[in-house]
């Protein structure tokens, strides 16, 4: 996805089961725009979207939706609503979590950002880096969240064990919260836990503590991963986007 243009967003689908019968339906989505009114803007809840459509190998491309120059059809579409949101025959679906559930029941399971035994425990991780606005406000309760989330990623997962062997495994060696694989959990933790890391850097002078293995060994590899890289906003857009969060910290 090239920023700095406009793109159209919509896939194809087919689906049958039960008394449901879906053939080829289309879906079409819209993220925020960035500063400029054109580029990809920063927003974790469109990122995490983008990521599932391209770990489940959907090809799309991305309309971006200025929002202080909202099209009228958007405005009549989903009123009152900002993006992401999706529409199917005709009905809007503007919460993300029923967005993502929709995608995952409808597209692709050969290709499913797939759900661990970890993925539970990954997720009870997430409620400090819901809102990194607050999250930053409240330094000290970021590092006890980092801290913890430090600690899960540093910990082994029962397949790094080997029961046979007399080496003790002391720390794990994964790329991502539930093992060498990306799923549905790093695709919602991973935007908000970067947009903390770019933002803490630009507005508080605060950097992760190198001593935090896990978190920058799980950073590091996200950046290696394009379905991360490619969906995610300018560094430029995030630091916009909490200026005005940045302003009343002070």
């Amino acid at each position: 996805m090239e920023a700095g243009k406009s793109l159209s967003f919509s896939f194809a689908f087919s689906h049958k089961g039960g008394s449901l019968s879906l053939l080829f339906p289309s879906v079409n989505g819209s993220p925020e725009a960035g500063c400029d009114g054109e580029s990809i803007g920063n927003c974790p809840f469109s990122q995490r979207l983008f990521m599932i459509l391209w770990l489940k190998g959907v090809i799309f491309n991305v309309t971006t939706v200025d929002l202080k120059r909202k099209p009228a059809d958007l405005q009549n579409l989903a009123p009152g609503t900002n993006p992401p949101f999706m529409t199917f025959d005709g009905e809007v679906k503007t919460d993300v979590n029923k967005i993502e559930e929709f995608l995952e029941e409808k597209l692709a399971p050969p290709r499913w950002a797939s759900s661990k035994p970890g993925f539970t425990t990954g997720l009870s991780l997430f409620s400090p880096f819901t809102d990194p606005s607050k999250a930053l406000v409240y330094e000290r309760n970021l590092l006890k969240a980092l801290k913890k989330l430090d600690t899960y990623l540093n910990s082994p997962l029962p397949d790094e064990i080997d029961a046979y062997s007399t080496e003790e495994v002391a720390v794990s060696g994964r790329k991502f919260l539930d093992g060498d694989e990306l799923t549905l959990a790093d695709c919602n933790l991973l935007p908000k836990l970067h947009i903390i890391k770019i933002v803490a850097k630009r507005y508080r002078d605060f950097e992760f503590p190198s001593e935090m293995t896990g978190i920058w060994r799980y950073l590091n590899n996200a950046y290696a991963r394009d379905e991360f890289t490619n969906t995610c906003p300018a560094d430029q857009e995030i630091e916009h986007a909490y200026s005005d969060v940045a302003k009343r910290m002070k």
